[in-house]
């Protein structure tokens, strides 16, 4: 797929996949859907930078680099519910002298973001809905988004406290509950993934890799904003 030469035009490319299921997106794009996503975590994102013609792959920058546009996918109901937290970006847990709100990566990924719902469970009289196959979920209606004065407040005090919590040797302490709009949690493939951090004391010591995941409370807000949903 062409890179997309604008924001309008990516905007244009991703809308007309909305309704679309991923079979149908993959098999137009010639890529085979696997049965679940167990050991294909990333793949949905991945399908989509391939038809939506993102080129940053794993480097550090933007999906769309010249756009200064990031992609995130969004797994919701059908009743436009997030189902889980959003990962932003893997956390430093060392050498974070000099690092503040405004030169930090969580910044730099959250300026302008292009969300993609997916509809991935119904609720209808069950309370607890129905997962579907992930062949049949739905493409939603997608939108770009920068973070409001408001947002981006909320978002850089959650960061600087985290981010203290980590320069003081306390990274083992933080919880989930830490944090209004963003949180810090383990972000590895298996338990053996380990990585430095220094506890309070200044001594190293291996730790299992941190990220920066947005709370549901916050893309369910983002979604409410952008797509007029109640």
């Amino acid at each position: 797929m062409n890179i997309p030469s604008s924001e309008q035009e990516l905007l244009k490319r991703v809308q007309s996949l909305a309704g679309l299921t991923l079979a149908e997106v993959a098999n137009e794009a010639g890529i085979e859907i696997p049965k679940d996503l167990k050991r294909n975590k990333g793949w949905v994102g991945l399908l989509l930078e391939r038809v939506l013609g993102a080129t940053a792959s794993s480097r550090p920058e933007p999906d769309f680099p010249h756009l200064g546009i990031e992609l995130k996918t969004l797994p919701i109901t059908n009743l436009g519910k997030p189902l889980e937290t959003t990962f932003v970006s893997v956390a430093p847990l060392v050498g974070l002298v000099g690092i503040n709100w405004e030169n930090c990566w969580v910044k730099k990924k959250l300026a302008r973001v292009l969300w993609v719902p997916i509809i991935c469970k119904n609720i209808t009289d069950n309370a607890n809905g129905e997962k579907i196959p992930l062949a049949q979920r739905q493409i939603g209606s997608a939108f770009i988004w920068s973070p409001t004065i408001d947002e981006e407040n909320l978002l850089a005090m959650d960061w600087q406290e985290l981010t203290d919590m980590i320069v003081l040797g306390n990274v083992e302490k933080i919880e989930g509950k830490h944090g209004q709009v963003l949180q810090l949690r383990p972000k590895a493939a298996n338990s053996k993934a380990k990585t430095k951090a220094f506890d309070k004391h200044g001594k190293p010591f291996m730790t299992l890799p941190r990220g920066f995941y947005l709370k549901i409370p916050f893309t369910q807000m983002i979604l409410n904003t952008n797509l007029r949903i109640n």
